[in-house]
């Protein structure tokens, strides 16, 4: 009897993580449809059948848009969570690999100089993803470049990975500065702007094309959770209970950037996201990863889902870049966890 009660205790406190943050995920979602210059009642979201002009805007822009949040903000937050793993820091963030910072080069480069690049005006397929296609590819280079430079004996060295961050973010901050620098005013306000996030321009086939790139990666992270955990207890531990680390590390590495890529190609740079919610999760329901990377991916879709709904209310009928949401809530909640840290003696 006291092993089935055990085992009951059990799967509550597995399955109530996931309703609670699935309840306020869907309770988000909902109010987010109704949300904009054009208000729509709770009633003609939740029918399937009703006003046109309702249906219309909810299927072609709203429901768009905030599928899109939901795998942004599940992306970020999920790579947040596995480089505080990786790293063993909770400070840690996707940004400090500099994936973004290169993702935002090539970019920069796409917009002052794209005009000048004759192929991308001949392959139209290709025209309503230019911005995406250069991120990725930015992305992914500067994945390749710091592989190589954070391996040292044919291991990967989580400091020298730290360093070929830090040295990649100088260095691309460095070009978008002198890309902005030389730029027309035009070309500046798109700078500018994609710098800050926007997720107003999601479409069905970017939903689609985005969850077929990150659903895999997602997928793979949740089944390798468990060793996760055995990271926390130091290399050498995890050595000892029959992890191969470097190769681990070398997978996790590799996810986090493409996961980044994808991200920043489709949504532009939303900071904050990977440090928060990771933290919140922790705070929430512990310290195990097995239970921290799946809760990650829905409060971050939750989170970022509710950033963008103030972005487009807070000035309608114009709306806010929502990095710019997510700093101001993320700048304060950084600053709070370095205090608490610091108090701490950590």
């Amino acid at each position: 009897m006291s092993e089935l009660v055990q085992s009951l205790t059990k799967v509550r406190q597995s399955i109530s993580p996931y309703l609670y943050l699935f309840i306020l995920l869907g309770g988000i979602s909902v109010w987010a449809l109704t949300q904009g210059a054009y208000q729509i009642s709770w009633f003609s979201v939740l029918q399937t059948t009703g006003y046109s002009l309702d249906q219309d805007i909810i299927m072609d822009v709203r429901l768009p848009r905030l599928l899109m949040a939901m795998l942004v903000g599940t992306t970020l937050a999920v790579s947040g969570a596995l480089m505080q793993a990786l790293f063993r820091n909770p400070l840690a963030d996707p940004g400090l690999l500099g994936i973004a910072a290169g993702a935002s080069v090539a970019v920069g480069l796409l917009i002052v100089f794209g005009e000048h690049w004759q192929f991308l005006q001949q392959v139209e397929w290709l025209k309503p993803y230019t911005s995406s296609f250069a991120a990725f590819i930015g992305a992914t280079i500067t994945c390749s470049v710091i592989f190589r430079l954070s391996k040292n004996q044919g291991k990967v060295s989580v400091l020298h990975l730290l360093l070929a961050g830090i040295a990649i973010n100088a260095i691309a901050g460095s070009a978008t500065g002198l890309l902005t620098y030389i730029s027309s005013d035009e070309q500046l306000r798109a700078l500018t702007f994609w710098a800050m996030g926007n997720l107003g321009g999601a479409r069905w086939e970017h939903v689609f094309t985005l969850a077929s790139l990150l659903s895999p990666m997602l997928i793979f992270l949740v089944i390798k959770s468990q060793q996760l955990n055995l990271l926390l207890l130091g290399e050498e531990e995890a050595r000892y209970l029959g992890l191969d680390v470097e190769r681990f590390k070398g997978q996790i590495v590799l996810v986090v950037a493409l996961l980044v890529g994808v991200a920043v190609a489709f949504s532009g740079l939303i900071g904050f996201i990977g440090l928060m919610v990771p933290h919140l999760v922790r705070m929430m329901f512990g310290s195990d990863n097995r239970l921290v990377v799946p809760c990650s991916a829905i409060l971050g879709a939750a989170l970022l889902t509710s950033a963008d709904t103030v972005a487009r209310i807070l000035v309608i009928p114009a709306e806010l870049p929502v990095g710019l949401v997510t700093s101001l809530l993320g700048g304060p909640f950084f600053l709070w966890l370095l205090m608490r840290n610091i108090k701490g003696g950590q």
